[in-house]
């Protein structure tokens, strides 16, 4: 399979490593706007061609698929015209920008019979995995109370790089340069994680805040005005209700994400920083004690695996567009209820 990669940042580095690792897999080209930034990432990853010009990339009757590591307000340009072109494709999140564009875009995969998948990668954690089977198999009775956090520092943190002086991090705080915060940025892993093993959310309450972070809260071209921290309070479609949360301002984490389901028979729990595959359980008799033991979930293969799996069996794997536009959905929901200052219930 001969894939080519749209974008040429940090995150674009990870596919090409991941997907390079593949048997069978040759990334062939790869696409930035930025000349010298496209050829320095094709000789740093051994990539054989570099454009500028993504229709010229995509016009190349050899590559089969692309992946998509563009900035969040291009993945539907970007997207749609790969798809024209008849590429399979894996697009990075949030798939896009708004319902509507989510919905084109996923609208447009299905007509052209390509696959697609959005990269919600903490999907390749075997925890979450196996969660969503001991949930799914009854096994701590009917969900009633959901707790899910996705905790980042880099605000107050080094570890990741200076955030005040990399275009790649403030980006992300600037609305203009296309961001949607915190919540379109990791909000949307975060409402994933939680609804994935337990059912579809099918109302929200959302909150939503930017913090001062500079004078005038502006960084040379980057006005910082795009959230920093979410809180979310849902209900899912089976009743139950839970307390999400996303910030960029949570000292003392790097990259945390947890989970923790509670049912009228057990409970499980997972925290990635502990472990990926592991899941905390309270089951049976143990729920008299409140006595937790853990389980070992089985190794899942990783998005990249899935994706080229997908295209050479012709079954479309999960998460697909389709599954990033009922995100959207949900994300749109969370700006419209900050805004109004109200709870909204999604529609059927």
């Amino acid at each position: 399979m001969r894939l080519a990669i749209i974008g040429a940042g940090s995150m674009a580095g990870e596919h090409a490593k991941h997907f390079t690792a593949l048997e069978g897999v040759e990334v062939v080209a790869v696409c930035d706007l930025d000349g010298d930034k496209v050829r320095a990432f094709a000789a740093a990853h051994g990539i054989p061609e570099a454009y500028t010009d993504l229709e010229a990339m995509l016009a190349r009757d050899d590559i089969d698929a692309v992946s998509n590591v563009t900035p969040d307000g291009v993945h539907k340009a970007t997207s749609l015209l790969a798809i024209a072109a008849g590429k399979h494709i894996l697009c990075e999140k949030p798939l896009a920008t708004n319902q509507a564009d989510a919905e084109a875009m996923a609208a447009a995969a299905r007509e052209a019979g390509v696959i697609n998948m959005i990269n919600l990668s903490y999907r390749d954690a075997p925890a979450i995995q196996h969660a969503r089977e001991l949930i799914a198999a009854g096994a701590i009775g009917r969900v009633r109370h959901v707790d899910a956090s996705y905790r980042q520092s880099w605000l107050v943190s080094h570890a990741w790089g200076r955030w005040d002086r990399d275009s790649q991090w403030l980006w992300r705080l600037s609305e203009e340069h296309g961001s949607k915060g915190v919540l379109g940025d990791v909000g949307v892993h975060i409402l994933d994680f939680a609804s994935f093993p337990v059912g579809e959310i099918t109302a929200v309450n959302c909150k939503l805040k930017c913090f001062d972070k500079a004078p005038g809260n502006r960084i040379g071209d980057y006005r910082l005005d795009a959230n920093d921290t979410a809180l979310m309070r849902v209900e899912f479609a089976g009743g139950a209700l839970g307390t999400l949360q996303a910030t960029r301002w949570a000292t003392g984490h790097h990259n945390s994400l947890g989970l923790s389901v509670h049912g009228d028979r057990g409970a499980l729990r997972i925290d990635l920083d502990q472990a990926r595959d592991e899941v905390q359980v309270c089951l049976g008799e143990d729920v008299h004690p409140a006595r937790w033991s853990t389980v070992t979930a089985p190794p899942t293969p990783s998005i990249y695996r899935r994706f080229v799996d997908g295209i050479e069996s012709g079954s479309n794997g999960q998460p697909d567009f389709a599954r990033g536009a009922e995100l959207q959905r949900v994300l749109d929901a969370c700006f419209a209820s900050d805004a109004e200052d109200r709870s909204l219930v999604l529609a059927g």
